[in-house]
């Protein structure tokens, strides 16, 4: 018996397309609300939402063209790719976000914070310190390196645990 074998780049593409360009869409939402700067809670739980959905229907994919096996690994290399591509939109999006759409976004959010810290009754010295910090964590390379990593990071999860769930190895005997 012959067992079909499905690609994990052409399934991790189609649904790392669909995850990132959603994800922007999301983003342009918040945006269009004027929610640019506080991001709103349900924005955080639809994204997961989201990147749970894209995950797990690559997974089933996969799978199914597989003739319904998946390896965890395979399940691992479908999710990480999935999220890898994803993240690789959203950083271009957010690189586009912050220096063609709105290139004060960092300096905005920046005396946002420096706002917030002075209705707390921050002593400078420690608001020079968290400014200067986030100053360093806003830059573009600092926000494009966090956008893949934490793609990544929840990617790996996502694929951890809905692989161990949805995984069938296949019998030696079809190898």
């Amino acid at each position: 018996m012959e067992t079909k074998k499905g690609s994990v780049k052409k399934v991790a593409m189609q649904y790392g397309l669909i995850l990132g360009f959603v994800s922007v869409l999301l983003s342009v939402v918040v945006y269009a609300m004027g929610q640019t700067y506080e991001q709103p809670w349900w924005q955080g739980v639809l994204s997961f939402v989201i990147m749970l959905s894209c995950i797990v229907y690559a997974l089933k994919k996969f799978k199914a063209d597989n003739s319904g096996f998946l390896s965890l690994g395979e399940a691992l290399k479908v999710g990480l790719a999935t999220a890898l591509i994803a993240g690789i939109i959203g950083v271009i999006f957010n690189l586009l976000f912050t220096t063609v759409i709105e290139p004060d976004f960092s300096a905005n959010l920046l005396e946002k914070a420096r706002m917030d810290m002075i209705e707390q009754d921050t002593p400078e010295e420690q608001m020079e310190m968290a400014l200067s910090i986030s100053e360093k964590m806003t830059s573009p390379v600092v926000l494009a390196a966090m956008g893949i990593i934490g793609s990544l990071f929840f990617g790996f999860i996502i694929s951890l645990i809905a692989g161990l769930i949805m995984k069938v190895e296949k019998p030696e005997h079809l190898e």
